[in-house]
C-alpha cells in the first residue's frame, strides 16, 4: 500500500484529497470511492484482490473524511465538491478507469458518468440508484445529527458493529480493520471518529426529502454492475429491478445485508473482480 495526495481547485483555494494505492503503478486503474462517513480503507480487502490480478487502484478519502483536508465552509461538504476533487484525481490519471462506488460513491461516479467525454470505463455501484426513499434519507439524517465519542477503539468498534451492522456478516478481524481505520484520536482523550463533524451540515440544514437523481440515470451509457443489499432501505428492490432493464446492466443481490454490503467477503471481492475484468 502506497499513500499520496491529488491537490484540488475549490471555492477559490487549494485542498489535499489524500489517497491510498495498491498494485503495480502501470496497470490498469480502478477508483475506489466510499460512502458518507467512510475512507478509502473501507476498500483494503477489495483492492488487495485486484491489485493481485495486476490492477492499479486507488482508494480516496473524500474530502473531509480520512486524511484528506477538512473544508472551511461545512456547506461545500456535497456532492459537486467531491466531484471536483475526484475530477483532479482523474485528471492525473489521464485516461480510462473503472469505478467503484459505495452509497456516495456511487453517486458521485453517475454524476461523472453522465458526463460527456467521461474517463469511466465499467462502474460498479454499490447500493445506490437513481432514488433514494425519503425514509432512508430521515434515517442517515438522523445518525448525522450525533457526533459521538468514545473513551476507546473498543467502544468505536462496537459502536460500528451496531451501526453498520447492514454491511453483513464481517469478521472479527474486519470489524477491528474497520475500527482502527475510522478512528482518530480526540484532543481532550479517548476517540472521535475520522470525519468532520461538519460534513453533517449540508443534510441537518434541511428537512429530509426523498432523492430523485433519474435525471443522471438516464444520461448513463457504459456497463454497470448495480448490487443491492437484500436488505436495504436505500436501494429498494423495485428500483433495483428497474435498474436492471436498462441495456448494461448487470443486478446481483447480496443476501444477509443492507446498506451497504462491505465488499469484503471472497464472494463479494469475486463478483467486483469479476465484472471489472470483462471487456
Amino acid at each position: 500500500m502506497r499513500q499520496g495526495h491529488v491537490s484540488y481547485l475549490l471555492a477559490g483555494a487549494f485542498h489535499r484529497m489524500a489517497f491510498v494505492e495498491w498494485g503495480p503503478a502501470d496497470g490498469a486503474p480502478v477508483l475506489c470511492v466510499h460512502g458518507l462517513t467512510r475512507s478509502g480503507r473501507d476498500f483494503d480487502v477489495l483492492a488487495q484482490a485486484l491489485a493481485g490480478q495486476g490492477r492499479r487502484v486507488i482508494c480516496p478519502d473524500l474530502p473531509g473524511r480520512g486524511a484528506s483536508d477538512w473544508l472551511p465552509d461545512p456547506m461545500l461538504y456535497q456532492p459537486p465538491s467531491y466531484v471536483v476533487a475526484l475530477s483532479h484525481l482523474l485528471a492525473r490519471l489521464d485516461g480510462p478507469v473503472d469505478w467503484v462506488g459505495t452509497s456516495l460513491g456511487a453517486i458521485c461516479g453517475m454524476r461523472i458518468a453522465a458526463a460527456k467525454g467521461h474517463p469511466i470505463r465499467r462502474m460498479v455501484m454499490n447500493d445506490l440508484g437513481p432514488f433514494v426513499p425519503q425514509a432512508a434519507m430521515a434515517r442517515i439524517r438522523d445518525y448525522m445529527a450525533t457526533t459521538p465519542r468514545f473513551p476507546d477503539l473498543a467502544a468505536l468498534e462496537a459502536h460500528l458493529r451496531r451501526v453498520h451492522a447492514p454491511f453483513g456478516a464481517l469478521t472479527d478481524a474486519q470489524w477491528r480493520h474497520l475500527a482502527e481505520t475510522s478512528a482518530r484520536p480526540a484532543e481532550d482523550g479517548g476517540v472521535l471518529l475520522h470525519y468532520d463533524p461538519a460534513i453533517a451540515t449540508p443534510i441537518l440544514a434541511q428537512e429530509a426529502q426523498a432523492l430523485d437523481m433519474h435525471f443522471l440515470w438516464n444520461a448513463l451509457d457504459l456497463p454497470i454492475l448495480a448490487i443491492r443489499g437484500a436488505e436495504s432501505d436505500l436501494l429498494l428492490a423495485e428500483t433495483a429491478e428497474a435498474m436492471a432493464a436498462k441495456h448494461g446492466v448487470r443486478l446481483a443481490v447480496i443476501p444477509g445485508a443492507g446498506h451497504a454490503p462491505a465488499l469484503m467477503d471472497a464472494a463479494q471481492v469475486a463478483l467486483v473482480a469479476g465484472f471489472l475484468a470483462e471487456g
